[in-house]
């Protein structure tokens, strides 16, 4: 299986860790450091072996070192479905807006009937993560389409946030166009953290113009050259681990662990993260 993998990075690409995460894929490495069991616990959650609960964990923590997770930090969410990452964020003093696509939409494209989408802002603390309060006062919910960023959300907030969302906005270049929609969000200095798929077979043939699309390491390059030639900050590895589970591929119906990477069609794909800093003073 090991075979399927494209080896197009450097053998020096850095490994990727959870304790001090930059850009990169989802690997069974992070996923067995103390900072992945501690996530877990915030967010009332067993560790497992899945890429998705690795996805939550990789946000929190690549917010939570670039000091964002604090009281008066501001942070806007894309696309957050039933997350619990809003109601931890107001757990921790951060004011929250949570958006998400409007309900007749999700429900024509599968989300409601899959709980990929909140329905409004109770939603949001179903796991009971923040005192009513407190999530009460801290956090919004307003309707907002990824393709279509409202303009008055523009350098309002010192972070925003999406978990695998942006590969449903219809292509690639949606996708990346959304990640630069989301940049202008930010004040000076915020960051960007988006999770979404990448194509671990190949950097030419993928998946595009889909209801899911598999992004591949050209792409996230190119959009690295311009965010970088705007002033901002992105650092980038393609490593892809090189334990068992990294080396496995979960196949339909999927399992609930041993799931990093998994067969889309013809592509296998995995989680990757992508921490972007907005550049100016």
């Amino acid at each position: 299986m090991l075979g399927l993998f494209k080896t197009a990075t450097p053998v020096a690409d850095p490994v990727p860790t959870l304790r001090d995460p930059r850009s990169q894929a989802c690997t069974q490495a992070q996923m067995e450091e103390p900072a992945y069991a501690y996530w877990c616990a915030a967010i009332g959650e067993v560790p497992r072996h899945h890429r998705k609960q690795w996805e939550f964990c990789y946000i929190l923590q690549a917010l939570a070192r670039t000091g964002k997770l604090a009281p008066d930090m501001r942070g806007l969410g894309f696309g957050v479905g039933e997350e619990p990452l809003a109601a931890l964020m107001a757990q921790r003093g951060v004011e929250v807006l949570a958006t998400d696509l409007d309900q007749s939409r999700a429900a024509a494209l599968g989300w409601v009937d899959t709980d990929q989408h909140a329905a409004g802002k109770a939603a949001l603390n179903n796991r009971a993560l923040c005192d009513p309060d407190s999530f009460a006062r801290l956090v919004d919910y307003r309707v907002v389409d990824m393709n279509h960023v409202p303009s008055d959300l523009a350098g309002r907030f010192d972070f925003c946030w999406s978990a695998c969302a942006l590969e449903h906005l219809g292509s690639i270049a949606n996708g990346l166009a959304f990640i630069e929609k989301s940049i202008a969000c930010l004040v000076p200095g915020g960051v960007a953290v988006h999770t979404t798929e990448f194509n671990c077979s190949s950097d030419g043939d993928t998946l595009d113009h889909a209801s899911t699309v598999l992004f591949r390491q050209r792409d996230f390059l190119r959009l690295a050259d311009r965010l970088r030639a705007r002033g901002h900050r992105i650092d980038l590895t393609f490593d892809l681990g090189d334990q068992p589970l990294d080396r496995h591929i979960d196949m339909a119906p999927y399992s609930a662990d041993r799931h990093l990477k998994l067969m889309i069609e013809k592509w296998v794909t995995t989680s990757f993260g992508l921490i972007i800093q907005k550049g100016g003073a």
